[in-house]
């Protein structure tokens, strides 16, 4: 089985990304797309250099090795996607061939994270919209609609909520995936030293959070244009 999760950044994606991998009968990749996506659009991220002489530029090439054999034979290849390295030319063809599931965060605790690591966020940046239509891709060559899980869902329960992903995925619950060891993992992408000091001092899944964050007023357009969105995906959250 290979499992695609697509998600936007800041979206507890990294910790689910860690999760599946302390599963003995599981493989993990760590966007594998991302330099793909930063040669193409020519963006300007932290740590850009590095990150395309990390991995494949060509997308064709990505979208082969995700949908080729599991690495280390793994019955299970856990594969965390990110919705905006997607662009409209990268071919999708790929697409049935992978088990899609969706990772969704409000929007405004998105924003809230990401203006902490990356200033000036656009909404192309944030991946709700393209994450919506993937939704609906995926939907369409299944015929029935993926699994979504809340961010939120995860933090409240843990457990249950994993529990509930896992039946949809159709693969067994494991309590290994409650936690992890602190500190950086070997799958991780080469980026990780700027996004990842959080969920590298995290031993398991963090408590639930408060209150919607307080945005400034730009960023709550920015929240505001992404949450038909989200809210669209997060009827189908399991």
């Amino acid at each position: 089985m290979k499992i695609a999760m697509w998600s936007g950044p800041r979206n507890l994606s990294t910790a689910l990304m860690y999760a599946f991998a302390a599963r003995p009968d599981c493989a993990v990749s760590d966007e594998p797309f991302y330099a793909a996506y930063l040669h193409a659009t020519g963006l300007d991220h932290p740590m850009r250099a590095a990150v395309i002489g990390s991995q494949p530029t060509d997308p064709a090439e990505v979208a082969a090795q995700c949908t080729g054999p599991n690495p280390d034979g793994k019955p299970i290849w856990y594969q965390k996607h990110m919705t905006m390295h997607m662009v409209a030319e990268f071919d999708r063809a790929f697409l049935p061939f992978l088990t899609n599931a969706f990772l969704i965060r409000h929007p405004a605790r998105v924003i809230a994270s990401y203006a902490k690591k990356r200033e000036a966020a656009t909404l192309q940046d944030l991946g709700f919209l393209q994450q919506a239509e993937l939704f609906d891709q995926t939907a369409d060559l299944s015929g029935t609609a993926p699994p979504v899980i809340a961010a939120e869902a995860i933090r409240q329960d843990p457990k249950g909520a994993l529990t509930r992903l896992c039946a949809a995925l159709h693969i067994p619950f494991t309590a290994a995936m409650l936690t992890w060891p602190a500190g950086p993992k070997p799958q991780d992408g080469i980026w990780a030293p700027h996004w990842y000091g959080a969920v590298h001092r995290s031993t398991g899944f963090e408590p639930p959070e408060g209150e919607l964050p307080t945005l400034s007023p730009e960023n709550q357009r920015l929240a505001d244009q992404a949450l038909p969105a989200y809210e669209r995906l997060s009827r189908h959250a399991i």
